[in-house]
């Protein structure tokens, strides 16, 4: 079977979610399309150069709708010979959008992919396309169905996580983040967002806060607590499908969560022999890609079970991974991970995570492979696994090893 290789990965700085951030006036398609052309132009991919563009994306409605991975390659310098794909595995979306590429590659669909995603969270709505788990009550009741604050929630008090626990983990996500900038460690992939005349609108990921530290977020209220014990009182939901626990803790909030931003990422994903076709050297091989179903109540456990299938199915073991990226959704999640693996935080995210830097929902699996093969060429490391929880109960996985 033919090896899948990553040649490039970049991303955009992160902007803050709202109106006032610095990417609100920029749409989807275009930061999709500035990606796909820094790709471009960093790799000289002229002509029909790859298969396809796979790009994920959550939101799908308004200008987030239809084919967005066909519409960026319009509005891109890439030839509208390439064709595009839009898929939606909510949180790893970008991430499935690797994976997918490099199975094509594996099974000889194609030499060569640009995978990615992108999520303009100030100007697309998280929930705004409306979704069956959610509204529809048959389903919701049979699933036992929670928002994603109460289902981190409820794996704080299942595996006896304390504020101070998420907290501190958020405190440390903020320090590596500033640690990180402030070294330089990503200036090899995150490419400049401008505008139409050339002039730079974001160079810099705008959603840290890197003055945190515990007493601020010890002001911050329980987010979740209100919807989980008063209206609709989702707690009583999750009680029933988890009997055992007296109650839940609320222990998340703004600060120890994922912040909503805008942003965008891709990768470009081929075989050895494109590569030696372009003159272009590869930096990691794709060693195994994972997806699992899981417990849909308490949702952001994936990671687990997805580590311990891809780690089965490759034949590894959790010692031959030097560096893990495991998105920082909610601070429980991590924390969980690092439990149930026994693995150390100086090997988790060691450049900061989504709590510091923010969470674009259909980029942040192709943002956090690209982190991961950044710190393995910094440190001169070989193995990494980047993994995600996802909405709904599941959870995805990638292994790339060092060139």
């Amino acid at each position: 079977m033919t090896e899948a290789y990553i040649y490039d990965a970049i991303r955009t700085p992160r902007g803050k979610g709202r109106a006032d951030g610095s990417l609100h006036e920029v749409t989807s398609a275009r930061l999709s399309a500035g990606v796909l052309n820094a790709l471009k132009e960093r790799n000289n991919l002229e002509g029909h150069a790859v298969e396809d563009v796979i790009w994920g994306n959550v939101t799908q409605v308004g200008e987030q709708g239809g084919c967005l991975a066909r519409t960026a390659v319009l509005a891109s310098d890439l030839d509208q010979s390439i064709p595009g794909l839009a898929i939606n595995r909510f949180c790893a979306s970008g991430m499935e959008a690797v994976n997918l590429a490099a199975n094509q590659v594996r099974g000889g669909a194609g030499q060569a992919y640009i995978a990615g995603g992108v999520e303009m969270m100030g100007r697309v709505t998280m929930g705004s396309d409306g979704a069956a788990i959610a509204v529809d009550p048959s389903i919701a009741m049979d699933s036992y169905f929670v928002p994603q604050g109460i289902s981190a929630d409820i794996i704080a008090t299942e595996y006896g996580f304390t504020r101070d626990d998420a907290d501190q983990l958020a405190v440390e996500s903020q320090k590596r983040a500033k640690t990180a900038w402030d070294e330089g460690r990503f200036a090899k992939s995150v490419v400049t967002v401008r505008d139409v005349n050339g002039l730079p609108i974001l160079a810099h990921d705008e959603y840290m806060r890197p003055e945190t530290n515990m007493q601020t977020l010890g002001s911050l209220n329980p987010a979740f607590q209100a919807m989980g014990e008063v209206m609709p009182g989702f707690d009583k939901i999750a009680l029933m499908k988890y009997p055992h626990l007296e109650r839940i803790n609320h222990i998340h909030h703004a600060g120890n969560s994922s912040g909503i931003v805008d942003g965008a990422a891709g990768v470009l994903v081929a075989s050895k022999e494109w590569g030696e076709a372009m003159g272009l050297k590869p930096r990691a091989v794709i060693r195994a890609t994972a997806k699992i179903g899981t417990d849909p109540t308490i949702m952001l456990t994936g990671p687990v079970p997805v580590t311990e299938k891809i780690l089965r199915d490759s034949g590894m073991a959790i010692s031959d991974i030097d560096l893990f990226e495991v998105n920082e959704a909610f601070a429980s999640v991590v924390l969980r991970f690092m439990q149930a693996f026994n693995v150390d935080h100086d090997k988790v995210n060691v450049n900061g995570g989504s709590i510091a830097m923010g969470h674009p929902l259909g980029a942040t699996g192709a943002i956090i492979i690209g982190t991961l093969l950044d710190e393995l060429e910094r440190t001169g490391k070989s193995t990494g696994l980047a993994t995600l929880c996802i909405a709904s109960g599941m959870g995805a996985a990638t292994i790339i090893e060092r060139v």
